[in-house]
């Protein structure tokens, strides 16, 4: 379902493949190591047609379902970069498109699962970022710093703060290991200064001196 000349030509109906903890937002990419038999079907099909997957997350990451339930709200990638393995694994790079709210899941192809998509409210994704409407970059960087300082991490701290400011933040919401729920409520966030504001919090609250031993950052109340 698409509402505007801008998303048209965008496919109706896409093959997700379900990662927890895995994010892809728009003009970023995600490197992929494709193993599973059904998802190297997935690819071998995506290539096969318009080269789009899109990248979903299961609401429950403990599930032992072979499919578990999904959230609503997917990125749409193209795959830019594939490699086929001897043994039939694939790796591939992903290029984010678009945003997408899943309206039926379809029956299943090859074992893998697809869905049909509405990109209405996410049109604005298929526009570049407007540099006059900047984020608070020091802020972002130095929760950042923090983050990593936290749990003895170190990082080119000159080639990150060099990266202009949408990529920045997909860098920086796409590495930092939140959980699940919060990756989502990055990929949700309306707008980049949104997912900008929402990242400077995680990054904070993940700070606090009693998260600062975890291998993962304190759930949100």
């Amino acid at each position: 379902m698409v509402s505007s000349d801008l998303a048209a030509g965008l496919p109706a109906n896409v093959p997700v493949f379900p990662l927890a903890g895995v994010l892809l937002l728009p003009r970023a990419h995600l490197p992929l190591h494709i193993f599973e038999p059904r998802y190297r079907a997935m690819t071998e099909d995506a290539l096969a047609g318009d080269g789009m997957i899109a990248m979903i997350q299961p609401r429950d990451p403990s599930s032992a379902e072979i499919n578990p339930e999904l959230y609503p709200v997917a990125c749409l990638g193209r795959i830019i970069n594939e490699e086929r393995l001897e043994d039939g694994r694939w790796q591939l790079t992903l290029e984010g498109v678009i945003r997408l709210r899943v309206t039926e899941e379809l029956p299943l192809r090859h074992g893998y699962r697809s869905v049909q998509a509405d990109y209405s409210e996410f049109v604005d994704d298929l526009r570049s970022f407007d540099g006059a409407k900047s984020i608070d970059r020091d802020a972002l960087l130095a929760a950042f710093f923090r983050y990593l300082g936290g749990r003895g991490l170190s990082t080119d701290q000159e080639a990150i703060s060099r990266l202009k400011d949408e990529p920045l933040v997909n860098a920086l919401a796409m590495a930092c290991p939140f959980y699940p729920a919060e990756k989502q409520a990055l990929l949700q966030s309306k707008t980049v200064m949104d997912r900008a504001e929402m990242l400077q919090a995680l990054l904070e609250l993940s700070s606090r001196p009693e998260a600062a031993n975890d291998d993962e950052p304190p759930r949100p109340n």
